[in-house]
């Protein structure tokens, strides 16, 4: 008998993902419980109490009657007890309080469903995607399935998308272990072709943009803090695993993105699709930490690297009212960051490069992808002023930076990094562009198969100058 009460409290979870249903067969089967105390074996209540009459199977019932009764009631009264066994047989479920935004409670083996899901079915989207590491520069154009359609998803129509060393990182293992087959791809813009019923921040038809992130949790202190790249239940745009369905983010060398609308940004009228697009990830980047730091008007900010990060952190710094001077290995790059709006260079090729300018600097933001035979830090720290901050956006695949407490003493210094950029950051950047006429320097490549290969063998090169948008989607995907 308990075995079927169990079956089908089973059956009630798989198919229904509202609280109130379960809560009701939860009650009815814990009267049922009281029922079978009643007359248990069926020796009437006069004999019940006498437990000297008791068999063997009457003391396993009463086990089994407590132990339901006890889970149901907890359950019912709300109690935060996670039941594994229970867990495991149904799988993933999510049970909901409709009336309030953004809350649920949840059981799962390991982790909360993300978001209310208004339609179960299995879409499928195409994009190009790469097997393993092996073949990291074949890209084939399949057919994938994505999660469910969620009341605060955004379906967007992908026009064209960006290429990050992120991408190439991901791809030929650089940064470990991932799950293929993949569609990497995270600067994101196209045209929002279908929203959710909860949706108030994206209006179907509009024009917008969809960087590395694609959600987090907007519960945790982190979120409420406009932190919410630094959630620790955050997911990538791509390569990450959705909780509830096991299903696989894909992303933007694809026909379509589905993607929660906090995670998903207005484009400004004056801003061309290919020049956005790789603001999304590589300029929020350096945008983010540039604002957190303090760089602005009398303050002198130091950008490593003048590569796709650099280049928009030199652009970036300077329109936020920095003097802002860049660092490069050596000169060739110099005339591009002085129209780009450097105020100085320094070729750390050069003879005692940094001597001149030790503690003279009040921010320096690292967005080198590699640090080379004979980086030294303590050189690049000696520029610092005192508690000045060298703030880490770039992240190489082998490189490891040894230093002892005593190498910060003379200055004071401070090493952190940043991650992204919250929601509230990519807006105000976005206007800042809009205000400042900011362009990516971008070259643009039609979207294929062969493009895609070419194009991140040239990125992996450092063959750029600065960033690459795959372009064209609809001669692939259809208008």
């Amino acid at each position: 008998m308990y075995l079927l009460f169990a079956l089908n409290e089973a059956l009630v979870l798989r198919s229904t993902g509202d609280l109130r249903v379960w809560k009701t067969v939860l009650f009815v089967l814990l009267i049922a419980d009281f029922g079978h105390l009643y007359s248990v074996s069926g020796i009437g209540p006069n004999v019940y109490w006498n437990i000297s009459q008791w068999n063997p199977i009457d003391w396993g019932n009463l086990a089994f009657v407590y132990l339901g009764a006890s889970m149901r009631i907890a359950f019912l009264t709300g109690y935060p007890t996670r039941f594994s066994i229970v867990a495991n047989l149904v799988g993933s479920f999510e049970l909901q309080h409709p009336p309030r935004r953004r809350e649920w409670v949840y059981a799962a083996p390991e982790q909360p469903w993300h978001t209310n899901s208004t339609d179960m079915a299995q879409d499928k989207f195409q994009g190009f995607q790469v097997d393993g590491p092996e073949t990291w520069t074949q890209f084939h154009l399949r057919e994938f399935v994505t999660k469910p359609f969620g009341d605060y998803d955004v379906d967007i129509k992908i026009e064209c998308c960006g290429v990050c060393s992120s991408d190439v990182h991901t791809i030929n293992g650089g940064w470990g272990p991932q799950h293929f087959p993949l569609t990497v791809g995270h600067e994101i813009v196209g045209k929002a072709l279908r929203v959710g019923p909860k949706v108030t921040l994206i209006k179907e038809g509009q024009r917008v943009g969809v960087g590395a992130q694609s959600y987090s949790c907007l519960e945790c202190r982190q979120c409420k803090n406009n932190n919410e790249t630094y959630c620790k239940k955050q997911l990538d745009t791509f390569g990450a695993v959705w909780p509830d369905t096991g299903i696989v983010t894909q992303g933007g060398y694809s026909s379509h993105v589905r993607t929660h609308e906090h995670w998903v940004f207005p484009i400004p009228d004056s801003i061309p699709s290919h020049i956005a697009a790789p603001m999304l990830c590589a300029g929020i980047t350096s945008y983010s930490p540039l604002v957190r730091n303090g760089a602005g008007p009398g303050k002198k900010v130091a950008i490593v690297g003048l590569g796709g990060l650099g280049h928009f952190g030199v652009m970036f710094a300077k329109a936020l009212g920095a003097e802002t001077w860049v660092i490069s290995r050596t000169h060739s790059k110099e005339e591009d960051a002085k129209k780009m709006g450097a105020d100085g260079f320094l070729a750390t090729s050069d003879k005692d490069w940094n001597v001149p300018h030790q503690m003279t600097f009040d921010l320096i933001v690292s967005t080198a992808n590699s640090f080379g035979d004979g980086f030294d830090l303590n050189s690049y720290l000696s520029l610092l002023d005192v508690h000045g901050r060298w703030i880490s956006v770039g992240f190489p695949e082998e490189a490891e930076l040894k230093i002892r407490p005593q190498d910060l003493n003379p200055n004071g210094c401070l090493i952190g990094a940043s991650h992204l950029g919250s929601r509230k950051e990519m807006l105000e950047m976005f206007k800042l562009v809009d205000e400042k006429g900011i362009r990516s320097w971008v070259e643009t490549v039609p979207l294929s198969a062969e493009n895609l290969s070419k194009t991140v063998q040239r990125l992996h090169k450092n063959d750029v100058r600065y960033r690459f948008a795959m372009v064209d989607y609809d001669k692939v995907f259809g208008a």
